[in-house]
């Protein structure tokens, strides 16, 4: 049967007499007039109105909903195992301002020994023409520059004299005072011009970690450096870490432990400033050792060397993990580098332990060493003057 829907029909003189009479004669030709039902809410009229309401109600559904996800992953890990956010750079700024890492366990972990040593290699590649100055030619040269500790401690000032050998009469110094004072006039400089190379390669990293694309010449920088310090998946908190200096003080006071200041055959012979072992290559087999021993004291052409491979060592072996841990977090909260702090963590480094450490304050105190650890180096050039 077919419906006719009467808003078709409706003219605007409508009759209502008139509708009903053709209402019922189209009944009885078998056709039934049905009204049809309309809804409307003036929708068209509120299209924008409605839409935005909706959006913002999903909006603030998504928002509220996110934190309840997060918090049932905590729960239940297995469900969004495969859900991972690169927080990479968010824990490197953490590291950087001092904030505490969840998990500091992998940070400054892992060795890499394959290039730690490449640049200090290079001094052996050197001819060795150096010239052994006598300790009374020395002693000369530095009156004639007008170089002696007191000035320097109240300058702040060391002149930029670099020798690449110890004299072999500073053993016959019997003066205890003069011989330390030269000693320490010597490595002086090479302990402050090895502690600006690592300033300045630090004042470069933070460069490039503040920029939002590095050159390639700084990614191939950074890969140098990530091998130097044997860095492994070039992880940047661990270079951050292991890129620092050590306290002049304590340097001199290691040097002059392991060398007897400057007396030691290891330190005339093989320019060994700090006593450190290798079990190959080229090094001096410490007197009255067993037949048996593999180890030997590492022997360099120039000082230079042996201060940078100490350097190195110390920021780079698992053994002094806890020194440069300390040290990071003097940076992180803006303190000096205290030598007499950093000594306490150096207790691997000789076989005596603890009582080494109190040795090495001990040198520091009675020889007021920590006068030379905000002396400056003078500038042999332009690009160190920055560092004074």
């Amino acid at each position: 049967m077919k419906k006719i829907f009467p808003h078709k029909l409706i003219k605007k003189n409508f009759n209502l007499n008139q509708f009903l009479k053709l209402k019922a004669f189209l009944s009885s030709k078998g056709i039934i007039v049905k009204k049809k039902t309309t809804f409307k809410f003036g929708f068209e009229k509120f299209k924008t109105f409605y839409l935005t309401g909706f959006s913002s109600l999903l909006i603030i559904l998504v928002a509220f909903t996110i934190p309840l996800f997060s918090e049932f992953a905590e729960i239940n890990p297995k469900i969004v195992k495969d859900f991972k956010i690169n927080d990479s750079n968010k824990k490197f700024k953490k590291v950087l301002e001092g904030g505490n890492l969840e998990n500091k366990t992998k940070l400054d972990e892992g060795l890499d020994l394959s290039n730690i040593l490449e640049d200090v290699f290079k001094f052996e590649e050197l001819p060795k023409d150096s010239v052994r100055l006598s300790a009374s030619t020395i002693e000369q040269l530095f009156r004639d520059t007008n170089y002696s500790l007191s000035e320097v401690r109240k300058s702040k000032k060391v002149k930029p004299i670099r020798l690449s050998l110890l004299p072999n009469e500073i053993k016959q110094i019997e003066n205890s005072k003069q011989r330390k004072n030269l000693f320490i006039q010597i490595i002086l400089p090479l302990i402050l011009e090895e502690n600006n190379l690592i300033l300045l390669d630090r004042k470069r990293l933070f460069s490039i970690l503040n920029k939002n694309k590095n050159s390639k010449k700084e990614i191939n920088w950074l890969n140098i450096k990530f091998k130097q310090y044997g860095v492994l998946n070039k992880d940047i908190p661990t270079l951050k870490v292991r890129m620092d200096i050590v306290p002049v003080s304590l340097a001199i006071a290691q040097a002059a432990k392991e060398t007897g200041w400057g007396t030691s055959r290891f330190a005339l012979e093989g320019n060994a400033l700090f006593g450190q072992w290798t079990w190959s290559g080229d090094g001096i087999k410490p007197a009255g050792a067993e037949s048996d021993t593999k180890h030997k004291v590492m022997k360099f052409n120039v000082l230079k060397a042996s201060v940078r491979a100490y350097q190195r060592n110390l920021n780079t072996h698992s053994s002094y993990k806890n020194f440069r841990q300390l040290r990071a977090q003097l940076r992180d909260e803006s303190e000096k580098l205290d030598s007499l702090l950093l000594a306490d963590q150096l207790d691997s480094y000789a076989e005596t332990g603890e009582e080494y450490t109190k040795i090495l304050k001990q040198i520091i105190k009675q020889n007021a060493l920590k006068d030379f650890d905000d002396v400056k180096l003078m500038p042999l050039s332009v690009k160190y003057k920055n560092l004074i």
